[in-house]
């Protein structure tokens, strides 16, 4: 073979081998890897409360408060809860993105079948009387078959992209129903707390309203002024007043906890009241470094992050060019009862290479979009992981201030307890009247309902605190692990 004779063959290669080159000088540089926080800022927070337990929350938190009432009402809340659905529903659509990206790579595949009824132009370049026929059948039967070899890993970085992002999805699903559960909690116990309250109300009602028969009894005998009663009214309406307020509290907190499983108050299961548990509670040692892992709120921004690289990945892709092999089978005849023959058969391969290279304004704009977004979502990682640790810091640093007021409110009862105790000795021995024991047992009611309030004060910042700890949520180390060998591991800081 000459050298001339070899040379129109060679024409496709180099021009092909131009063009790729051409392609090469325009393609972005890989971009470097954000830098992302591997710890929580919490130096100098306390890492102790009280004398309680440094485990991470578990799972089913609510459980350590063994309150069978509490247990119905979260599983009723997360069963049908309407703020749940919104996240079920965003879940959905990232497991489908994820279907539909994997779908777009490897093998596709299309079977077409079509009968035509076709008419001949009398003017046209083969007149039909040429023909012997005006009006004609044809019948198309094929199968079509593509292959895009992924050279550069567009399709395997969309389909990467969608998987961390259906993740992201359900880890914000996780961060949802904490929400959800830490809400019913805190106002479940916010109506123990009332009916607590109510109960104590009650009985300073009975006790002022002893002290003011006795009042009225020494003003009638002009033992004391006028004033006495009066004073002893006030005492007695302020008294009620709390009572009322307490009263329209727990039916708002009913309201609140209907609201929550998404049904009427009327429809809300029957509660009883039950005492406050004890709140004991500590942070975990290790809570800066692992509350990354631990809250889904970080973990959702982290597969964010993930996700973005991965965008960025199939944008600079994007700037390669296109590889795929076609094939087509079928049968094809203008006489339809001739279209199952063997004469009829057709078929055709080859591969097909698509060049970007008059549209690279769009997808360098594209790519910068992505890169944008990719810095986007680590500052919001970055600025998830501030937001969590100072929520964490807030939690406890209040649980603390709590724990410690009620230690000194448990001193001022204690010796509110023992003005009762005195009291008591006296009226017994004579040396006092009934008025000494009952304002003392009702300054021991004023205080045991100052305790109660700080008692509910400080379960509500126990469960705030599980909350910004996770509540038992646990990034997926293996689907981590796993994401990073494929290519989009970050350098963590």
């Amino acid at each position: 073979m000459t050298a001339s004779a070899s040379r129109p063959s060679l024409r496709p290669m180099i021009v092909a081998a131009c063009a790729l080159a051409l392609a090469a000088c325009a393609i972005p540089p890989k971009p470097a890897r954000p830098v992302l926080r591997d710890e929580a800022p919490l130096a100098g927070v306390a890492v102790s409360v009280g004398a309680g337990t440094t485990e991470w929350p578990d799972p089913q938190w609510w459980k350590r408060y063994a309150d069978p009432q509490l247990d119905r009402l979260v599983e009723q809340a997360l069963a049908g809860a309407p703020s749940l659905d919104e996240a079920h529903k965003r879940l959905g659509s990232a497991l489908a993105a994820v279907e539909v990206a994997r779908a777009q790579g490897g093998l596709n595949s299309q079977a077409n079948a079509q009968v035509q009824r076709l008419r001949l132009s009398e003017n046209g370049l083969i007149p039909p009387q040429f023909l012997g026929f005006t009006w004609y059948n044809q019948g198309d039967l094929s199968l079509q078959f593509q292959y895009d070899f992924d050279f550069w890993g567009k399709t395997r970085a969309a389909v990467a992209a969608a998987v961390d992002e259906a993740r992201a999805a359900e880890a914000e699903r996780s961060a949802a129903s904490l929400v959800l559960t830490s809400a019913v909690a805190d106002t479940y116990f916010a109506w123990q707390a009332d009916q607590a309250h109510l109960a104590l109300a009650n009985e300073s009602i009975e006790l002022l309203q002893r002290l003011r028969m006795l009042a009225d009894k020494r003003v009638a005998r002009g033992i004391d002024a006028p004033d006495l009663v009066h004073q002893a009214d006030a005492q007695l309406a302020a008294a009620r007043e709390l009572q009322a307020t307490y009263t329209g509290s727990a039916k708002i907190r009913l309201a609140a906890l209907a609201g929550l499983l998404g049904v009427a108050p009327a429809d809300l299961p029957k509660l009883e009241a039950r005492a406050l548990p004890s709140v004991d509670a500590a942070l975990p040692g290790s809570v800066g470094l692992d509350l990354i892992a631990r809250r889904p709120d970080i973990a959702a921004s982290r597969w964010r992050v993930e996700a973005a690289l991965r965008r960025v990945d199939e944008a600079r892709a994007e700037f390669y060019p296109d590889i795929s092999l076609g094939a087509m089978v079928g049968l094809q005849s203008l006489d339809l009862d001739k279209l199952l023959n063997a004469g009829s058969r057709m078929a055709s391969i080859g591969p097909a290479l698509h060049l970007p290279i008059f549209g690279r304004g769009q997808l360098k704009a594209g790519y910068h979009v992505s890169q944008a977004a990719l810095d986007a979502a680590a500052a919001q990682y970055d600025a998830a992981v501030v937001d969590a640790a100072r929520d964490v810091a807030t939690q406890a640093l209040t649980l603390a201030q709590v724990d410690a007021r009620r230690n000194e409110r448990n001193g001022q009862l204690a010796a509110t307890r023992a003005l009762e105790r005195t009291a008591t000795a006296r009226v017994r021995q004579g040396l006092a009247d009934d008025r000494s024991l009952l304002t003392a047992q009702a300054q021991v009611l004023e205080q045991r309902d100052a305790l109660l309030a700080l008692d509910a004060q400080a379960l509500s910042a126990q469960i705030a605190l599980t909350k910004a700890l996770g509540g038992g949520y646990r990034l997926d180390d293996d689907a981590l692990a796993a994401s990073d060998a494929a290519g989009a591991d970050f350098p963590i800081k």
